[in-house]
């Protein structure tokens, strides 16, 4: 037997017994070849790259699903009559995708670069339908909120004869944002789904889904605190059915995940986030539905649903970027996947291979 200046780093092994297996020190297998692998990359670095995104994209997801939900509560207003919801919804709509769009430009570094995304239409982009989404709906969103601001100042604005445009517009504006309002709110969730982070592509079928109850809530909020209790019926319907939306949506979503893509969601600083949406989603729609037809309580359940809508997409952005930042989230499932494969008999493809 030879030694060498390397023995030292190797650990120590249990003395043999008369020809018996090695033991561990439990005494029940064989001591490993090799160590339990450690997933790590070259140099440190993550097996996917996150995309850059800070907060401001946190607050373009939020504020875009408050528009198109604002939106869809406008046509539900001026179906059951209710002008002051449908003149609240209209300017909150409005409010809500310009700030969104200003968070955009302001995460692309220059405006124009927002410009250079509209040169070209790729229906299989996700980011180009949804550029073009984004300045189509703002500005229809932009005629019905003209309108209803000159309304409530008196016909004072200074539009001249645009005014008479603006009114022909009104009705085509208007089914334009309705028709607009369901994918500006879920395009988003194709968006981040659309990428190889592990926790965002592995919630490709429920993401959407959890990001339009969202939207659905924000909405709902907003109106809740706008708007005079005798107009909020529609809006309190509608946080109903979004809370148990978004809280179905969002459990369906975990459980079909591999623990691994799962993990963001529910541990650190995004599962906390996760968390209070949950319990503010519960809380705002209970108290809407049984207390909504009080001024006070209203507006707090709306700024809880508010709140909860914000969380909701502000952690599920962080999850995905915590996700990529550990090799284990990416490779685990990817090992699961492959497992699997192998197990129903797929040997003779690209993916798996045989040992």
């Amino acid at each position: 037997m030879t030694t060498s200046q390397h023995d030292a780093y190797r650990p120590p092994e249990p003395p043999a017994s008369g020809g018996r297996k090695r033991k561990t020190d439990e005494g029940g297998r064989e001591v490993p070849v090799v160590e339990k692998p450690n997933f790590t990359s070259y140099y440190g670095r993550p097996v996917v790259k996150a995309p850059p995104w800070g907060d401001e994209i946190g607050a373009y997801l939020f504020l875009g699903g408050l528009a198109g939900g604002s939106s869809l509560l406008s046509v539900g207003a001026q179906l059951t009559g209710r002008r002051v919801l449908q003149r609240n919804a209209r300017l909150t709509s409005l409010g809500a995708v310009s700030l969104g769009t200003v968070a955009l430009i302001h995460d692309l570094g220059r405006p124009e670069r927002f410009l250079y995304m509209l040169r070209t239409f790729k229906p299989t982009s996700p980011m180009s339908v949804g550029s073009w989404l984004l300045s189509t709906f703002s500005t229809m969103a932009g005629v019905t909120a003209t309108i209803e601001a000159d309304r409530l100042l008196g016909h004072r604005l200074p539009l001249g004869p645009g005014r008479r445009i603006l009114r022909l517009a009104e009705v085509p504006a208007e089914a334009g944002t309705a028709l607009l309002a369901a994918p500006l709110a879920s395009y988003t969730g194709a968006l981040l789904s659309d990428t190889a982070v592990p926790t965002w592509n592995a919630a490709r079928d429920e993401l959407p889904f959890v990001f339009v109850s969202s939207a659905c809530m924000a909405a709902s909020g907003a109106a809740m605190v706008t708007t005079p209790t005798a107009q909020t019926g529609p809006a309190r319907s509608l946080a109903a059915v979004a809370a148990v939306g978004e809280v179905v949506s969002m459990k369906i979503m975990k459980k079909r995940m591999h623990p691994a893509e799962a993990e963001p969601l529910e541990q650190g600083p995004a599962g906390t986030m996760l968390k209070w949406a949950e319990r503010l989603t519960i809380a705002g729609a209970a108290g809407s539905t049984l207390l909504g037809g009080r001024r006070t309580a209203a507006a707090a359940s709306g700024l809880m649903m508010l709140s909860a809508s914000a969380l909701t997409r502000l952690g599920i952005l962080r999850a995905g970027i915590a996700s990529a930042d550990d090799p284990r989230h990416t490779i685990e499932p990817q090992k699961a996947r492959l497992a699997a494969r192998r197990a129903q008999g797929i040997v003779d493809d690209s993916i798996t291979t045989v040992s």
